[in-house]
């Protein structure tokens, strides 16, 4: 078929043509937005799940709602390379000055504004020149404390933003990767905006670990946010997925195809989507076949290790892959370190290390003491294909 017309779109955050089985989650952000627009307390949203689940498509499409409601957005990713500020700073004076222009300086306005370059100084930030005049104010967001300071900021902020009519909007993905300070500050800060019920939100999303790191960075988090699962779609969704953008195209799927798909991916989003692209290559005519699927099978897996998995499994030292081997023979079902250790036949503190650098680099999570699992879906699978079984220990 035309790949003009391709209607699949596998990538890093792309936006499907179907975004399917995830109404409940929109509509919550829709409600917890117009509440905020009504001076209603609402909780802010986080949302957790494995690699591929389609967390940032979520992300992207609540982004688009807020702005549909006038919000004023701040959207960044974190990144182990950038702290929190770094992404956040020059991001909240772009907000703060499109508030400036949108009617002139209020009060508000110019106190958020002289709070965020006390800021910058204090937290000696490279940002550019605000290009206003703005008198000197001591004892705005200047204290050095940065949970304290990051709580007036926010505040400010919302109260610029209310002045004018409007709210904030804060979409922060990859929020595991935070330092336990920043997680800390960022969520002290959220908490009395709360309190406040500013006109300030945040939508998040991270590994199904953040739950847990936010309980430890404070332990009110678990009262402050709603943290939404998002997770594999069930059989409609996903056959509804793959359908309806062939649909809008005129192509239609044989129910044996859909299910062929549905099957080999488990029902993830992204590989779904990067079936769907494979398979519109190959299709001729207006219908997409059984024979269609199994004709792609071997390309497929090999697209998705070479572009999905391999990009991970290269950071991992040998320890770490051997590791990961066993867990993978094991099954991930509630694999137990101890178990990884008996196969190895080492005793279960000579492997701690390697765990915890498996769980920082985002490779695994904890979902319960003792208990760990894959972060990327059908990571146990590409495991096998690629490393020779491990011996076990006698």
């Amino acid at each position: 078929m035309n790949q003009i017309t391709n209607p699949y779109t596998p990538g890093a955050g792309s936006m499907p043509d179907a975004l399917v089985g995830r109404d409940n989650i929109l509509e919550d952000a829709r409600v917890i937005m117009e509440r905020t627009l009504r001076k209603r307390s609402a909780r802010s949203m986080i949302m957790v799940g494995l690699r591929g689940v389609g967390k940032t498509v979520l992300l992207n499409r609540i982004e688009s709602m807020a702005q549909q409601r006038d919000f004023k957005t701040i959207a960044f990713e974190v990144t182990e390379e950038r702290s929190l500020l770094e992404s956040l700073v020059p991001e909240m004076r772009r907000v703060l000055l499109e508030l400036n222009r949108s009617a002139g300086v209020g009060e508000a306005v110019r106190r958020s504004l002289i709070a965020l370059r006390n800021f910058i100084g204090t937290v000696k930030i490279t940002c550019s020149d605000f290009g206003l005049e703005l008198e000197p104010m001591p004892g705005l967001a200047d204290s050095g404390n940065m949970a304290m300071d990051l709580t007036e900021l926010f505040l400010l902020a919302a109260d610029a933003a209310a002045e004018k009519g409007t709210g904030i909007v804060l979409l922060i993905d990859e929020i595991q990767l935070l330092r336990p300070d920043e997680l800390s500050a960022l969520i002290m800060a959220m908490h009395k905006v709360q309190q406040k019920q500013a006109a300030l939100l945040l939508f998040g999303a991270g590994l199904p670990t953040l739950p847990g790191l936010a309980g430890e960075a404070k332990s009110y988090a678990e009262r402050l946010f709603i943290y939404p699962s998002i997770g594999q779609l069930q059989r409609r969704d996903a056959f509804a997925a793959l359908a309806q953008p062939a649909a809008q195209e005129g192509v239609l799927f044989e129910e044996e195809a859909l299910e062929s798909i549905y099957q080999a991916t488990q029902g993830y989003p992204y590989f779904l989507q990067e079936w769907g692209s494979h398979v519109w290559g190959v299709a001729e005519g207006d219908t997409i076949t059984a024979e269609n699927v199994r004709a792609v099978a071997d390309d497929v897996v090999r697209c998705l290790d070479q572009s999905f998995f391999r990009v991970r499994f290269d950071r991992l030292t040998e320890a770490e892959k051997r590791f990961m081997r066993v867990m993978a023979e094991l099954g991930t079902e509630g694999c137990r370190s101890g178990a990884v250790a008996r196969y190895l036949g080492v005793k279960a503190t000579a492997i701690t290390t390697v765990r915890a650098s498996l769980i920082s680099k985002g490779m695994l999570y904890s979902p319960a003491y003792g208990v760990i699992e894959f972060s990327v879906p059908l990571f146990s699978d590409f495991l096998k294909r690629s490393i020779p079984l491990v011996t076990r220990a006698s």
